[in-house]
């Protein structure tokens, strides 16, 4: 029996949990700066802002805090968001709605690229919420509420509300996240981005985004703040014109209360202008899909942006402005050469990039990838959302598929081997290159302080202990500008030895 009332109506916000062991949870570092997750689901907040005010709302991140039955029996009706990778958790929440009286609604980019195996729910709501909520939240009062709603079009951000970032508890997250643009203008052939998105980037006012972090400065947020947008620089000219100008005078008169971080694509390099409004306005990190050394593979997969310079050079250039390049790299395209591993291993030592994301290519669904890949035969099951640190993928790749688990697991055994030697010389490199450019205006807080202390405790005992000592010392004396970065480069390491330690258990009991 579903709830008879209507209006005011309270709505239970779920987000669930994410595996432990995937690349970017973090899930290792996070006990050094006493936090319980990463990064803030920003989807949830923002649709949060589009409710009317008569409905009551309640946030439960099942990854800071449990979903309790107290929770289910106050909400008249449950909305959950979920990416794939949290399939699993997603269908627990929905089994366990179903016990409760109360409605259950799911979006998110899970339910929008897989909505028919989807199982439970009353309502689904695909796509962007911007232009579909009112609509449904009418009909649902009305007691009409059809089954699916979809986005017809791609919603205007130039008018945005804040995300409800007060519904938060924000001392529990590593970092808050909020979004500028929606949308990427290239068209890789393993990405869904720019098929959910559209190719031409829609973009928020510089008003509206500053709104966003001021909102978060007064409520007392300090620390890391993560540009989600899937490339930041889609549209260099309005960013460069509008957001950079206003953003580096917002930083510089607080006092650079954030430090950003962001992805982009590699031609960011190309120009210095924004390179330097980067630096000036705080970026500290940039995520880049690199992929592959294979230009065969580059070339299949539609990456052109890649094809167009040297990469190492490029990504040296970003370093010089004091951004640290993480990269993507992928294992297990139809044009990988048999020595493709060891290129692998002998790229990312080259290009100085600690936080080295490789996975095997997975193919999600709405992609081209996918749709080729179907009209082949060659996918043979759904995909977990999860291509890292994961020793399977979800079609008939071209390679045998041992000789591609194999070698995947020589790759990670590689860069993040037992001692994280390499890991190491590639942050010292790393650093080198960044060198008095620094991490602009980094400021050392009683919390780093902490954690600090309690990296030297525990990291020493270690398998990887004397490298990493040697590591903080070296640093100490040569890069003690930047030495905050050296411990917290030291404790992300600590989770990157942890999950790959998980991942190549089997090969290693054996």
């Amino acid at each position: 029996m579903k709830p008879s009332r209507t209006k005011p109506i309270r709505i239970l916000l779920v987000y669930p949990e994410i595996p432990q062991n995937t690349f970017w949870s973090y899930s290792h570092s996070l006990p050094f700066i006493n936090k319980k997750s990463s990064i803030a689901p920003l989807g949830l907040i923002t649709l949060a802002s589009l409710f009317p005010p008569q409905y009551e709302l309640k946030l439960i991140d099942m990854n800071v805090e449990r979903l309790k039955d107290k929770d289910l029996k106050w909400a008249d009706a449950l909305f959950i968001s979920a990416m794939i990778v949290q399939r699993e958790s997603f269908i627990k929440v929905v089994e366990r709605g179903k016990q409760f009286p109360l409605i259950i609604v799911a979006g998110g980019p899970y339910p929008t690229s897989s909505w028919e195996e989807i199982q439970g729910v009353d309502h689904l709501i695909l796509g962007e919420a911007e232009d579909i909520l009112a609509h449904f939240l009418t009909d649902l009062e009305n007691g009409v509420a059809s089954k699916k709603y979809a986005a017809e079009n791609r919603p205007d951000l130039s008018n945005t509300l804040v995300p409800r970032f007060d519904l938060l508890k924000m001392n529990a997250y590593g970092s808050m996240s909020v979004q500028y643009s929606r949308g990427c203008p290239f068209k890789c052939e393993f990405c869904d981005i720019w098929k959910v998105y559209g190719n031409k980037p829609r973009l928020k006012t510089a008003a509206n985004l500053i709104s966003e972090l001021e909102t978060l400065y007064e409520l007392g947020w300090r620390g890391a703040v993560f540009l989600v947008d899937d490339n930041f620089i889609g549209n260099k000219r309005r960013l460069k014109e509008e957001l950079m100008p206003q953003l580096i005078e917002w930083q510089k008169n607080r006092s650079y209360p954030f430090r950003f971080y962001t992805e982009a694509s590699i031609n960011m390099a190309d120009d210095d202008d924004l390179l330097r409004d980067m630096q000036l306005s705080g970026f500290n990190q940039v995520f880049i899909g690199i992929e592959t050394p294979c230009v065969q593979s580059l070339q299949e997969t539609g990456k052109t942006q890649n094809l167009k310079g040297d990469i190492p050079t490029a990504v040296a250039k970003i370093q010089s402005y004091g951004m640290e390049v993480m990269g993507g790299f992928i294992l297990g395209f139809d044009n990988d050469p048999d020595d493709i591993f060891s290129r692998m291993c002998t790229f990312i030592d080259e290009l100085a990039i600690p936080t080295a994301m490789v996975g095997i290519l997975i193919a999600l669904p709405g992609t081209q990838l996918y749709q080729r890949l179907e009209r082949e035969g060659r996918i043979i099951k759904s995909t977990s959302g999860n291509n890292t640190h994961c020793l399977e993928t979800n079609f008939i790749t071209r390679m045998d598929k041992t000789q591609l688990k194999v070698g995947y697991q020589e790759v990670l055994e590689n860069i993040y081997d037992k001692r994280l030697k390499r890991y190491f010389d590639r942050c010292n490199r790393l650093l080198d290159n960044i060198g008095e450019q620094s991490f602009v205006n980094r400021k050392i807080h009683w919390a780093e302080i902490k954690m600090g202390i309690k990296s030297l405790i525990r990291q020493p005992l270690t398998s990887y202990g004397y490298q990493y000592l040697k590591f903080l010392g070296r640093n100490l004396l040569k890069n003690n500008k930047n030495f905050a970065e050296t411990v917290r480069m030291g404790i992300l390491g600590h989770h990157l030895h942890m999950i790959t330690r998980q991942t190549l258990a089997s090969k290693e009991d054996k």
